[in-house]
Parts: C-alpha cells; structure tokens; sequence
C-alpha cells in the first residue's frame, strides 16, 4: 500500500509539478475538517457533521424528508444556449454535456440514475466541475469506484477539475479512468480547422489553488475560451482575464430551497443570481449547474438535481 502511495505521488509530482502537489497536499493536511477558516467563505457548513443530524431531524419533523429524499433522483437533463460572438462556424451547435457535484459514495442510486440519464444524451464533449466525494476528506476509494461504473458510459472526451470536497490524490485515478484532470491549465479543442480552448482551475473555495491567470496565459489572445471552476466564486477574474463562458457548480443552487427555486443558503461569494443558472458579467456568460448529488442531507427541496447540455451558437 505505501508503495502504491509513493509511486502515485511520483507521478503527481511529474503530473502537476512538485510546487502544486506540496502546496494542495500540504493545506489539505492543515484544514481537514475545518469548520472556520481558510478559502474565501469563512464558514464552511459541510465540515460541522454534528449540523448534518440536526437539518436532518427538522426535515423529519417537518415531514418533508421522505419527498426531499426522494427528490435526490429526479435528475433533469436540461438544455442550455451559450450564444458566443466570435464562435468560428465549425463550433456552432457544439454539446458540451455539464455534470458537476456528484457526490457519488453519499447516495448510492445517484450513480444508476446517472447512467440512465446520461446514455440518453447526445453530446460531442463532457465536462466535471468536481465534488466526486461526499466527505471533504478522508477515503476516495467508493466515490472512484462509482465514478468508474458512470465513466464506462461517458462517450467521448471527457475533461474534470476537483472541488472543495476532493483531493489531489484523486487526479491519478481519474486520469487512469480517461478523464483528463485540467488543474490551472488550458488545452485546443479542434474540430477541422477550428479550435476553441478549454481551461480549469483548481478548487478557488476551500483549498484557494485555483490560478486563473496562468490558465489565461496559455489561451490565445481573442481565442473562444471556456473555464471549467468548481465555484462561481472566480467569476470577476475570469471576466478580465477574457473568457468567454465559465461554466461551474458548487452551490448545488441551494439544495433545499424556497418555493420558485430561491436558494435558503448558498456556500459561494458571488451573487444570489449566480448561483443557479444562466449568468452573465460584463462579456463572460457563466451557468451555474445545481449539480446532480446532494451535499450534508441526501435531500432536495424545491430544487431538483440536473445535468445540462450546453450548446454553442454564433451570436
């Protein structure tokens, strides 16, 4: 077992580099479990485990957990319009299938659902915007091997970040799976002459290892640009730094919500607006996916769990 850690730390380092890799394990050591402190929401409520029995009785008493629990999978699959100027014409009606906040070892259908869902779909490219674990440490092995059953039916290429609930470690067995792990990096997407670029960031909320500057230094000047960031929270640095579309998840739109989808909490800074949905801020045009799992409750209110097909058009 230690030999297999080392040797996956040896390939991490060569990976992602030797700085990236001290620094993310190093801050996953420091804040394990960490209630207050560190990223740039102050509190982090997924971390106070005695609050998770406490929402879960209320809902109890309120009588709505059996509906909100079995809310968890009613995934919608919705399509969405990313209308871009500049798309160059190869790119228009290109789909990218958006799954983010999976969450897979917390609710043991979520997976299946998943599948089902997923094989219905036609897409050209996919995109994970993180939270493959339930937990914000600890174990990864059940959440790889879910994502493992659901990657088998992922057509195509198929590109990820890690959020506030992942680790590093994670990134050898995505990749070994076929996912290709952007962390603070760019790459082309081609099809015939044309080519747009993807980039991702590192988790910007919890770990605040996110780069979006050097992840702008390897795009293009005027290239079509897409970021992939687990949180909204980036929203103002990627809107200077040129990109066209950000796409993220984290606020699981507010999981249990007021009638008419208005979040009661979301663990993101950014604007209420931004955090479920289509958005815009100055040219950047953002969607905020309410993710497909359930964080702290298996349980949904007012607010189902999706996966969303963007599709590009020529504005």
């Amino acid at each position: 077992m230690e030999e297999q850690s080392n040797a996956k730390l040896a390939w991490l380092e060569e990976r992602v580099g030797r700085v990236h890799l001290r620094q993310r394990l190093g801050i996953e050591r420091d804040f394990e479990a960490r209630v207050l402190g560190q990223g740039i929401a102050f509190f982090h409520l997924e971390n106070w485990y005695s609050i998770h029995g406490l929402i879960r009785g209320c809902l109890r008493l309120s009588g709505l957990y059996g509906h909100g629990r079995r809310n968890t999978t009613r995934l919608e699959t919705n399509q969405h319009d990313v209308r871009i100027e500049g798309l160059a014409e190869a790119f228009e009606g290109y789909r990218i299938l958006h799954i983010t906040d999976l969450h897979l070892d917390m609710s043991p259908d979520l997976t299946h659902v998943l599948i089902e869902s997923v094989r219905k779909v036609d897409y050209d490219l996919c995109v994970l915007t993180g939270d493959y674990r339930a937990s914000t440490y600890g174990p990864h092995e059940d959440a790889m091997h879910e994502m493992q059953n659901l990657r088998v039916h992922l057509k195509g290429p198929v590109y990820g970040v890690l959020g506030n609930h992942d680790t590093i470690m994670m990134v050898h067995d995505m990749e070994e799976m076929g996912v290709r792990m952007l962390l603070n990096e760019a790459l082309p997407i081609r099809r015939g002459d044309a080519e747009l670029y993807l980039g991702g960031i590192d988790d910007a909320h919890y770990f605040r290892v996110d780069n979006v500057e050097k992840v702008a230094e390897q795009i293009p000047a005027g290239a079509t640009s897409i970021l992939l960031s687990h949180s909204p929270e980036t929203y103002k640095q990627a809107a200077h730094a040129d990109f066209s579309v950000m796409l993220c998840g984290h606020t699981h739109g507010g999981q249990i919500c007021l009638p008419g989808g208005v979040p009661v909490i979301y663990d993101a800074r950014c604007p209420r607006s931004m955090a479920s949905g289509s958005w815009r801020y100055h040219d950047l045009l953002g969607y905020t996916s309410r993710g497909s799992g359930a964080s702290i409750v298996v349980a949904r209110l007012n607010c189902n769990p999706e996966i969303t097909v963007h599709r590009l058009c020529r504005a």
